[in-house]
């Protein structure tokens, strides 16, 4: 794979029953005996605004039963230094972080966390509290809406044959399930967010913080056998629904625009923020392409004016759908009924007919906690999604596939028929929806110098490699679940669009294509073959219509993987690719 793809460093390291890798600043795939007991523990600094102070690792000293990583945090006005260690000792691990702030810092979070592999969905749970008895639950199975578990001193559960013990020192800690925001964990972390946030460290104090893992195998430990080539991955697609209609989200970029050529899929979809100086050039840009726009109002708290006159302005374009967000307030970035109320009078008094539907602007996170305020009478529900927000690694963005699977199925759930609007998906946040400080807004009333993402840290350097392409196919197969009706992806150009500012394709416009094609021209629809990947590395996706279709298989392996699709009959896929596999139009006899 390119090294735009994934330049991280890779560090194994192994001590008697004990191993992890070393990706930068993260200890992954804890293990003892070969199974996996924490999927990472990693500390990190975050500022006000939720965001994340990147560590910066000076030394490490890996010994035979110890690692110690000598870092510092780089940035958002942080100055910790100090050590990760990781200790083993027998059936026992310690990970201690011990961190010491140069000067005052405001943070929502500082300190140790742990992630839980998604596979312990529905596990037993015994958890020990600072301040109650302890009690036997479980993982959560469905996705939690809120922390499925609080106030914890320490975590003991069984799985693959091995009886784990957590231990947690420094603070009190709690856990939420990262699948809302489809991270492929559960994360246990200090501070309790019931305490108020952002909170002071003073010049020179010290975090320190310590996890104890212990662990007993309750069979022999496995037999670790040499590296064997994967096997053939079998996807068997079954029929269901239609195919979604296929969208790219508006440009952000500055003018320019390049020119646009052919356009692109079924719909564009526009976040256009009232507060914001130039949105009617927003506004005018998106329609640029001449298909159908999906437009979403966010509300200017200051100006009661603007939805009205946003109202007038969608007289006479081709609007897909219409929806509309506060701002602030306690369902900031949710359409909840007082919203929707305030929309549907303003289209009425502009005279215009378009169809309404309400969700969020942010992840599923937001729709899981807050779809109780959606009105009655909408017609779709939307919902965006960012891999990359709590982390920026590689593994973050593959791993995420299988969550969107289950994200797109609870979605489809809580919309109870209305159809699921997914997207735009982007690799990084659009914007950042928990931030306590105002976002950074444009000056002028034209589009010179972009809005929205363009004024964020929303580029990410793999979105010009060749694998971004098999995982946007990937993403779109674990999307495309039988009431999900439309996908969108990415921007129509710009540094995180499709084709870059000068109009030139990058290599996932390939993929969009491709996808647009199976789809149909004008998104006709066809019949939807979806299914589930064996291992969520190899994903597959197709259309049947009238005169045939396609099948579209996604590889995000290390290496090259036989893939045998029914229907669509067997490919090898190159790492990091993805194929297409025709069908033939269906015989009288199908």
């Amino acid at each position: 794979m390119s090294g735009t793809w994934d330049d991280e460093a890779r560090r194994p390291w192994r001590s008697a029953r004990w191993s992890l890798e070393l990706r930068g600043d993260e200890l992954a795939d804890i293990a003892y005996d070969g199974v996996v007991v924490l999927r990472s523990a990693r500390a990190v600094v975050r500022d006000h605004d939720w965001r994340t102070a990147p560590l910066v690792i000076d030394d490490v000293d890996a010994r035979d039963d110890a690692i110690v990583i000598a870092l510092h945090s780089s940035g958002l006005g942080s100055s910790f230094a100090g050590t990760v260690q990781v200790h083993a000792h027998g059936d026992r691990l310690q990970i201690v972080c011990d961190l010491t702030s140069r000067q005052p810092f405001d943070t929502n979070r500082t300190g140790l966390v742990v992630l839980h592999p998604p596979t312990l969905a529905g596990t037993p749970l015994r958890v020990v509290h600072s301040a109650a008895e302890p009690e036997v639950t479980r993982f959560p199975a469905r996705i939690s809406a809120h922390q499925p578990v609080r106030d914890i001193a320490a975590l003991a559960w069984t799985a693959g044959g091995v009886a784990v013990a957590l231990t947690f020192d420094g603070d009190v800690f709690e856990m939420e399930d990262q699948r809302n925001w489809t991270d492929a964990s559960f994360k246990t972390y200090s501070r309790p967010l019931d305490l108020p946030f952002p909170y002071r460290v003073a010049a020179g104090e010290r975090v320190t913080q310590t996890v104890t893992i212990e662990a007993t195998a309750s069979a022999p430990a496995p037999v670790i056998e040499t590296a064997k080539p994967a096997p053939a991955a079998v996807i068997e697609l079954r029929p269901g629904g239609a195919f979604p209609r296929l969208g790219l989200g508006a440009a952000t970029a500055p003018d320019p625009a390049p020119p646009l050529g052919s356009p692109l899929g079924s719909h564009v979809v526009a976040d256009i923020d009232l507060a914001d100086p130039n949105w009617r050039a927003a506004l005018d840009r998106a329609g640029a392409a001449g298909l159908p726009v999906e437009v979403r109002l966010v509300l200017a708290d200051d100006d009661p004016d603007a939805l009205r006159a946003a109202a007038h302005a969608l007289r006479g374009r081709r609007t897909a759908r219409v929806t509309a967000f506060p701002a602030t307030g306690p369902a900031r970035h949710v359409s909840d009924g007082p919203t929707i109320r305030a929309l549907r009078a303003a289209l009425r008094a502009a005279d215009v007919d378009v169809p309404v539907v309400g969700g969020t602007r942010a992840h599923f996170t937001e729709l899981n906690r807050e779809h109780h305020r959606l009105p009655d009478g909408l017609d779709g529900i939307v919902l965006s999604s960012t891999p990359l927000f709590h982390s920026r690694g590689t593994d973050q963005l593959v791993e995420a596939l299988a969550m969107q699977r289950r994200v797109a199925q609870e979605a489809v759930d809580i919309a109870s028929g209305l159809s699921v609007h997914i997207g735009p998906v982007t690799l990084r946040p659009r914007f950042n929806d928990v931030a306590t400080t105002p976002p950074p807004r444009p000056g002028r009333t034209d589009l010179a110098e972009g809005y929205g993402a363009q004024l964020l840290d929303a580029d990410d350097p793999r979105h010009d490699s060749d694998e971004l392409a098999a995982w946007t196919i990937a993403s779109a197969a674990a999307f495309a679940v039988p009431g999900v009706a439309a996908l969108t992806f990415f921007e129509e150009w710009g540094p995180r669009g499709i084709r870059t500012a000068a109009g030139r394709d990058r290599p996932v416009a390939a993929a969009l294509r491709a996808l647009a094609d199976v789809a149909g021209p004008d998104g006709r629809a066809c019949t939807l073959l979806h299914g589930d990947s064996p291992d969520g590395l190899v994903w597959a996706v197709g259309g049947r219509g009238d005169d045939g279709g396609s099948v579209l298989v996604a590889n995000l392996d290390r290496v090259p993987r036989v893939v045998r699709v029914e229907p669509g009959g067997t490919r090898t896929v190159p790492a990091g690719a993805f194929a297409i596999l025709p069908l033939t139009a269906p015989s009288a006899h199908d």
